[in-house]
């Protein structure tokens, strides 16, 4: 899963060391945003109420299936920010991750702890943004 387009900088001099995601990424190609998922189905629904994990991994799902539709992969992604209604979520968003992200090259990553979304049963949001080799 690696991908030669995009350099990956995730101990810069001077810089603690990132744990869970890189400091930099770098790339030349074309842009992708991915504006933010959640966890709902292609009806609409809310996948995993109350369920951290399965709502991470249907956002996951999602992110993957925007950016397929944008000629983009994960291995293209280089940043991630992460939205959640409990930073103890964060646990769950990292699993999930896992599933699509390969751990050597992690992307940059903003984990933001929110009062809500909008809707209720929602426990977290997470947009992409990706550079595709031209």
């Amino acid at each position: 899963m690696s991908s030669s387009h995009l350099t990956h900088i995730a101990e810069p001099p001077g810089v603690a060391p990132a744990a869970n995601y890189t400091h930099v990424v770098t790339g030349s190609g074309r842009l992708v945003q991915v504006s933010g998922q959640v966890a709902l189905d292609e009806r609409g629904e809310v996948v995993g109420a109350g369920d951290p994990l399965a709502q991470a991994r249907q956002v996951f799902a999602n992110l993957d299936r925007c950016l397929a539709a944008a000629g983009a992969r994960f291995a293209d992604v280089v940043k991630l920010t992460i939205f959640v209604t409990d930073i103890a979520h964060l646990p769950a968003v990292r699993e999930a991750r896992g599933g699509y992200v390969d751990p050597a090259r992690l992307p940059a990553s903003s984990a933001v702890q929110v009062v809500a979304l909008f809707r209720p049963e929602l426990l977290m949001e997470i947009e992409a943004l990706a550079v595709v080799a031209d």
